[in-house]
């Protein structure tokens, strides 16, 4: 297939530059496997904002799930990890749970260090074409490049349940539409979901002074805490530390992090979609639990717009209305839903339930297209929806990359 009429025009009229790579997205992912391929001796470009989702779509006060040492990004001589950090920062408590403000901090601090020549234009349009890849970006430019590396931001995959569609905007949105929640204060607040997104978000909307309801289709799940109350050892024999929470099945996932691919896809919807589903942190207990109004096992039958609020059926038999109700319903990556891939090669692209369908290099049925971060997990399993996963993922990508590119010159 030839280049579209537009892409063509700027091709004949802006000058491309050739890469090896080319990576989309500035995020943790994007930024580590940049540091990789270059590690490799690659020719690489990155273009995003960096650590932007982070820094636009994260609530203020926010608290990060994971442990401090499991949110470092990677750099093949493992100079910049969050260690390293508190060291040249002069920060002498390690703080769980980590404040988002802080990882943001890091991020950036790492990309100056580790990718310092970011390219903060974005992508527009990605197609194949003479087996290499034409990228345009937003200013017109055009660059041409044997792989792309795709490490999206969540915002394109923000998951909105279709009976919400009729609500406007002031009355429905995700809760990753907002940075700064005191625009709730004093405003009853309905929050759909029982994830830590969900869950926090509540807990961060009642303490800036709203009514707040949770409403949940099932009870509400917490991760597991191995009480303080036993000896460490004994915490650490039953449930030790690992990157995406306590217990043994989370540290072997860590220990050996390509485990799940040579599994049956139906173990790793599994290991995704329950072993790791919907769970609070046990520190937002305290925030909840008898300060805001939980609705279990609660299905929401019918929403509508009713004199200027929304109105949510529930299967309990109760009708509420509130000012605004927070989609807590996390995020389904679905590549047809990346505007920069161009039809062409969406088409081309073998998919499970939206996921791309990845071999063992981490590439898709598009010779030469890799994903890696949450649009990976459903090749490879729960460990790459979280940033404890960069570390694997970007070193794995950028080996393959590096061989398969010795390959193709041969």
């Amino acid at each position: 297939m030839g280049l579209s009429l537009e892409v063509q025009k700027r091709k004949d009229s802006t000058p491309s530059v050739n890469y090896d790579v080319v990576v989309l997205g500035a995020g943790p992912y994007g930024l580590s496997a940049t540091a990789h391929l270059r590690g490799q001796g690659l020719k690489v470009a990155v273009f995003g904002k960096p650590i932007y989702y982070w820094r636009a779509n994260m609530p203020e006060g926010m608290l990060l799930r994971s442990y401090w040492w499991a949110t470092c990004l990677s750099d093949p001589q493992k100079k910049y990890g969050f260690e390293q950090y508190f060291q040249e920062k002069g920060i002498k408590e390690r703080l769980d749970p980590l404040p988002v403000e802080i990882f943001i901090d890091y991020g950036l601090w790492f990309q100056k260090n580790a990718v310092p020549d970011v390219d903060e234009t974005y992508i527009t349009n990605i197609e194949r074409e003479d087996e290499q890849f034409v990228v345009t970006l937003e200013d017109g430019r055009v660059v041409w490049s044997k792989t792309v590396v795709m490490a999206p931001g969540l915002h394109y995959y923000a998951y909105t349940p279709p009976e919400y569609a009729s609500l406007p905007a002031s009355l429905a949105s995700h809760t990753s539409e907002h940075h700064d929640l005191s625009q709730f204060a004093g405003k009853k607040v309905a929050v759909i979901g029982r994830g830590q997104g969900a869950l926090e978000s509540a807990a961060l909307v009642h303490e800036k002074g709203a009514e707040v309801h949770i409403i949940a289709r099932k009870p509400l799940g917490w991760l597991r805490f191995s009480t303080s109350k036993r000896p460490k050892w004994m915490r650490e024999l039953r449930a030790p530390q690992a990157g995406m929470g306590n217990g043994w099945r989370n540290l072997l996932l860590e220990k050996y992090p390509y485990t799940l691919r040579r599994l049956p896809q139906s173990i790793i919807d599994n290991e995704v979609d329950t072993t790791h589903g919907p769970a609070g942190s046990q520190w937002l207990k305290p925030r909840l639990l008898g300060k805001v109004t939980i609705h279990e096992n609660a299905e929401v039958l019918k929403v509508q717009e009713v004199n200027s609020k929304a109105e949510l059926t529930l299967s309990d038999g109760n009708v509420l209305e509130f000012d605004h109700v927070l989609l807590g319903t996390g995020y389904r990556p679905d590549v047809k839903h990346l505007p920069m891939l161009d039809k062409s090669l969406v088409s081309g692209i073998r998919t499970h339930r939206g996921s791309p369908v990845l071999n063992d290099g981490f590439e898709t049925s598009v010779p030469g297209l890799y994903f890696i971060g949450f649009s990976s997990a459903r090749s490879f399993g729960p460990f790459y929806r979280f940033v404890v996963g960069a570390d694997a993922a970007t070193r794995h990508v950028a080996r393959a990359i590096a061989q398969r590119l010795v390959r193709t010159r041969k």
